[in-house]
């Protein structure tokens, strides 16, 4: 399984007060140095954390893979496809929320994400689509020919009780198995950390997962290496 790191948080505090450091760039290039195999940033539409430096820069100087998540808005397909990503994430935004509160809803959105799909590929640039884990939006990703689904594994991480974090690991498990068996990539993210990420090491089909604001949080007390490679240790380890 591939370790993705999210370094939108970084540009968080950055910004926090109009200042150029902490550098999500630095971070994302370290971050290569000490293992990970992709560096994840979502450039939003008001430009809250990541702006258009930051991807340029990264576009330029990373060695392993750019995934872009993006909305599919006009202004931000047109920069995706100069930059060329090795991945283009499609996933909702609302410029209210404090992060991504779940998955896109495909079924609502055929013919714009369909038409959205196309452009990208047509600059050759794969297409994944953050959804929840439901057998419908799987097999409507499909139809619109999305390359890859990353299941919203927030409903997992929130769960308020073990036996609700349960039935939420067994609806992600069939969901990683049927995208496969359709001919899905199957990447998972959001709201994993070190306490919970275990479980996803015995789900053989899913191929990545992106992780972001519990790394980063977790470099401040014992470095960027050390979280790093502590959580590569965890993705790379299978429980018994």
């Amino acid at each position: 399984m591939k370790f993705s790191l999210n370094v939108d948080h970084v540009a968080t505090l950055r910004n926090a007060r109009g200042e150029t450091q902490p550098d999500p760039v630095t971070f994302a290039l370290m971050a290569e140095q000490f293992g990970v195999d992709g560096i994840v940033v979502h450039l939003r539409e008001d430009r809250r954390h990541i702006n258009d430096r930051d991807v340029r820069l990264l576009r330029e100087l990373i060695t392993t893979k750019l995934d872009l998540e993006m909305a599919a808005e006009d202004e931000i397909i047109k920069i995706a496809c100069e930059l060329q990503p090795e991945l283009a994430t499609l996933v909702p935004e609302k410029r209210q929320e404090l992060t991504t509160e779940g998955g896109l809803n495909v079924l609502d959105n055929l013919e714009r994400l369909k038409d959205t799909i196309q452009e990208l590929h047509s600059y050759n640039i794969p297409v994944s689509l953050f959804i929840e884990p439901d057998i419908n939006q799987i097999d409507a990703s499909a139809d619109i020919n999305a390359d890859i689904i990353e299941i919203h594994t927030g409903n997992y991480a929130n769960a308020p009780t073990v036996e609700e974090m349960i039935e939420e690991m067994e609806r992600i498990r069939t969901a990683a198995k049927h995208a496969k068996r359709i001919g899905l990539g199957v990447n998972a993210g959001h709201g994993l950390n070190y306490n919970n990420m275990k479980e996803f090491t015995l789900i053989d089909e899913i191929d990545e997962v992106s992780i972001g604001q519990a790394v980063i949080a977790r470099s401040i007390f014992v470095g960027i290496e050390k979280a790093i490679k502590e959580m590569s240790q965890l993705i790379n380890t299978k429980i018994s």
